[in-house]
């Protein structure tokens, strides 16, 4: 059974995760878009910056995973 314990850290990882992922894409989102329409060419460059925030939800993921499946105990 999961504690109630692991089940809100699970939470608080996923959730840290994507506000994480949120607060730096829309740093990223709004100077790429200005990048880009000056400069088209350096979409691709833009696209991977802004791709890089990304991780952070998938490791709030993974850790609220690990930590419901009692893989580490808290």
């Amino acid at each position: 059974m999961v504690d109630v314990y692991a089940s809100l850290a699970a939470g608080i990882a996923i959730a840290g995760g994507l506000i994480g992922t949120g607060m730096a894409q829309s740093g990223i989102g709004a100077a790429g878009m200005g990048i880009i329409a000056e400069k088209p060419e350096k979409f691709g460059q833009v696209l991977f910056f802004f791709v890089i925030p990304e991780t952070l939800w998938i490791i709030g993921f993974v850790l609220g995973i690990i930590l419901l499946l009692g893989i580490i105990h808290p």
